[in-house]
């Protein structure tokens, strides 16, 4: 895979911490959310070992070439400015339509007050935009990756 080289000395770290190349597993290195104060409160989240998922706009993958995560996957989590800050792998991915993802998943996510009405606005006010920007209409029935992971490795 193609590791970005600004984060090569953190992957170089992470494969000395494991004793193994794990390069053929990277999938991504990426920040959450669209903006800086987003970013940083759900790497935190990430950190703090509460945020154990992330959900995503199916349609989006094959709009913007980003790979799909798939289980066993490994990504780097970084701030908005693209500094690493830990390992997570993918342990499940199901995508289902937006209406039927449920609490369960929203409490993984531990977004806002962890509720499936917070999830709900919140992501909902995301992939409408994400909707807009990839030239698809929202829809309660849009097809949402949901994926859980487990953070293997940071630093300090």
């Amino acid at each position: 895979m193609n590791i970005p080289s600004s984060i090569r000395p953190f992957w170089a770290r992470f494969q000395a911490a494991v004793g193994a190349d794990l390069s053929a597993r990277f999938c991504e290195a990426f920040h959450f959310d669209d903006n800086e104060a987003g970013a940083t409160e759900l790497a935190k989240l990430v950190l703090d070992g509460k945020k154990r998922g992330t959900a995503s706009l199916e349609w989006s993958f094959a709009v913007t070439g980003r790979p799909r995560p798939e289980p066993g996957d490994l990504s780097v989590v970084t701030d908005w400015q693209g500094q690493p800050l830990c390992v997570i792998e993918t342990r499940d991915v199901v995508v289902m339509p937006f209406d039927e993802v449920g609490e369960d998943f929203a409490t993984i996510e531990a977004e806002g007050d962890g509720s499936l009405r917070y999830w709900r606005e919140g992501h909902w006010e995301y992939f409408s935009g994400e909707c807009e920007r990839i030239g698809k209409k929202p829809d309660l029935r849009m097809p949402v990756l949901c994926e859980r992971f487990e953070v293997i490795y940071k630093e300090g």
